[in-house]
This record gives C-alpha cells, sequence and structure tokens, in this order.
C-alpha cells in the first residue's frame, strides 16, 4: 500500500485543501480507502486521525472496506425519494446481500426528472427503476451482459 499512497501523497501534501483529492485518489487507486491508510494521510497533510476519518465517515462517495465486483449506486436525493428511491434502495440491499455487488446510496445521477435512478458500475444510468426492474438490471449484470 505503501507504493501506491507515497506518491499521492508527494504530490498533495504541500497543497492547501489536499484531503479530498487525496482521498479520491487513494480510492481511485484501492477501490476504497483502508483504515491503515489514515494515519499516513493524517500525517502527510497535517492533520489528526480524527480529521480524515470524519471527512471519510462524513461522505457517502468513500468507502472504507473494497467494493464487491460491480458497484450500484442508487439516487437517494429528494426527487428519487419522491419517486420511491428508499424502498429501492431496501430492495436492492436485500437483493444484493452476500452478493458481488456492493449497494451505495448516491445524492444526485441527475435524471430528477424520471426517478428513482440507478446507476451500474461509473457508466450505465437508468431511470424510472422499480423493483421488478432493478432484478432484470441485476441478472443482465449477473449473466456477464
Amino acid at each position: 500500500m505503501d507504493a501506491i499512497l507515497e506518491p499521492i501523497l508527494a504530490a498533495w501534501r504541500d497543497r492547501p485543501g489536499a484531503l479530498l483529492p487525496v482521498l479520491h485518489a487513494v480510492q481511485d487507486a484501492l477501490g476504497h480507502v483502508p483504515p491503515e491508510a489514515v494515519p499516513a494521510i493524517a500525517a502527510a497533510l497535517n492533520l489528526s486521525r480524527a480529521e480524515v476519518h470524519g471527512v471519510i465517515s462524513y461522505y457517502h462517495h468513500f468507502r472504507q472496506e473494497p467494493p464487491g465486483r460491480h458497484v450500484v449506486r442508487v439516487c437517494c436525493a429528494e426527487a428519487c425519494q419522491a419517486a420511491g428511491a428508499e424502498a429501492l434502495a431496501e430492495h436492492a440491499q436485500a437483493r444484493c446481500a452476500g452478493s458481488a455487488v456492493t449497494v451505495e446510496p448516491v445524492y444526485c445521477l441527475g435524471l430528477c426528472a424520471c426517478g428513482p435512478a440507478v446507476q451500474i458500475d461509473e457508466h450505465a444510468l437508468h431511470a424510472a427503476v422499480t423493483p421488478a426492474k432493478f432484478d432484470a438490471l441485476l441478472a443482465r449484470l449477473e449473466r456477464g451482459e
């Protein structure tokens, strides 16, 4: 992990407001921000471990554990909530429990007029997703389509 962290920290160490870019770079490289990276990040940026952990735990985007083989993001912003996103998120969590799919909440995928919205693996966006449509999308994902 040091081989990945050191270049990132070296590039950002002396820049103001470096914490978020560092966390993004670490997650991009490793798929998550491991708890064992927090002390090195804190030391390099002259922050406390609590400050770094607070930012990681505050933003839903940052993961502290490796994601599954696929990542499904369910929009939980207000417009999607009004269209049933909370029930969809609960359905998705239950349906994907114990699988190679990680379900994460996000707060706007930009499909506000036709929610609830779902994003699969950072590229495929789907609108007006119902539990039945989610199950069909998941079945296609599991088949490798």
